[in-house]
């Protein structure tokens, strides 16, 4: 682990390759598990907020969970999440003609509606982030469907962190981020010195 101000960041975020190919994957994150994202408690009022702004965006099916379970839920584990449509996928998810998932919320925000891009857990994908009395504790979450993500990072040579500049900066801001690409280039010369 690296530190960086109040936050420890897994060596595999600097080391690990990652660009993410909708085209392979087709938004698979917004459909694959067993719980919604993950949300922070902030997130919570947030989205309570903006769904009547959001939702025409919605599917009529996403519509009629969200609308039955509520803009966020308490997933088996005890943590804040996004509902499920059916058990299945992300309630804000809709899937373009290819059938690829997108979210319905970043669609709003695109479309200038809001200023809430999305939850921060998806757009930090695959970093998750724990949340310690001590600091965040972030970590890189290999899943199988992210492998056509980790050879377009390899092909690109795009490491994780790098990747996700942008959402990193929303979490933690821009000195932040700087003094993690610091913390990158010295842990990278000790690699190469202990080669």
């Amino acid at each position: 682990m690296i530190a960086v101000g109040k936050t420890l960041i897994s060596e595999d975020i600097l080391e690990k390759k990652f660009v993410c190919d909708l085209q392979a994957c087709k938004g698979a994150c917004c459909v694959a598990g067993d719980s919604g994202a993950p949300l922070a408690k902030e997130e919570l009022e947030i989205l309570e907020k903006i769904w009547p702004i959001v939702k025409p965006y919605v599917p009529a099916s996403g519509v009629k969970a969200i609308e039955k379970q509520g803009t966020w839920v308490v997933d088996s584990d005890g943590d804040d999440t996004t509902p499920l449509m059916d058990g299945k996928h992300c309630a804000y998810t809709f899937f373009e003609k290819d059938g690829t998932a997108k979210c319905s919320i970043e669609k709003a925000w695109l479309d200038g509606k809001i200023k809430f891009k999305k939850p921060i857990s998806c757009h930090l994908y695959p970093i998750r982030v724990k949340e310690t009395k001590a600091g965040d504790i972030l970590n890189y979450d290999r899943w199988d469907l992210c492998k056509p993500a980790c050879k377009c990072g390899e092909k690109l040579d795009v490491p994780v962190y790098r990747f996700l500049k942008g959402p990193l900066e929303r979490k933690y801001g821009k000195q932040w981020f700087r003094d993690l690409e610091h913390a990158a280039e010295g842990h990278e010369k000790v690699k190469k010195a202990s080669r």
